[in-house]
């Protein structure tokens, strides 16, 4: 039971630092996308959250806004979606910077498995069918580390499930070191 707490007064304590150090760029990054593409800084997606449930998860949009709301490996041309800035903002992970207010509402944590979008049935039915959709979904995790993008659905699931098992405070912290290392290097991002 104390591992729960811990981990949300972590969380909690991480994205109040978070924002209050990333409030600089986050303005000048609002303002590039805006200035570089028509529509707005923010792109508020429908996604699954603990329990199945469905929330509003921003991020800074780095796509067209006539892009189809669908995962992006399933675009035939991802690519010509992108607005000027976007290519940069995924490959930076900057694009995630708005989701620390999801942390701070409680309906993300910084580990868990990546929420899925509302539309990606196959995934939410197997993580159900593995007790995944117990966790609250995070900015980063297990199955991010180990593949991110390119992993396809069940092996991501059999992450998410091991995550499920191992999870630890020395997990949590290892799974954000290895995010950092991946994000200098821009390790397993498409487009």
């Amino acid at each position: 039971m104390v591992y729960p707490i811990a981990k949300r007064l972590f969380d909690l304590s991480v994205a109040c630092l978070a924002s209050i150090v990333f409030l600089i760029p986050i303005l000048i990054i609002a303002a590039a996308v805006k200035i570089t593409s028509k529509g707005p800084a923010l792109y508020w997606s429908d996604r699954v959250g603990r329990g199945n449930h469905i929330f509003r998860m921003p991020k800074f949009r780095s796509m067209r806004v006539d892009t189809p709301a669908v995962a992006t490996h399933l675009l035939t041309n991802p690519g010509a979606y992108l607005t000027p800035i976007g290519s940069f903002l995924r490959k930076s992970s900057l694009d995630e910077l708005p989701q620390l207010w999801c942390i701070l509402k409680g309906e993300m944590s910084l580990v868990g498995p990546r929420p899925a979008l509302f539309n990606q049935h196959d995934l939410i039915a197997l993580r159900t069918e593995r007790g995944v959709e117990a966790l609250v979904p995070g900015l980063t995790g297990w199955a991010q580390i180990n593949g991110r993008d390119e992993l396809p659905i069940p092996q991501k699931v059999k992450l998410d499930e091991d995550y499920l098992r191992r999870r630890s405070f020395l997990l949590d912290l290892r799974i954000l070191f290895l995010t950092a290392a991946q994000v200098v290097r821009s390790h397993g991002v498409t487009h």
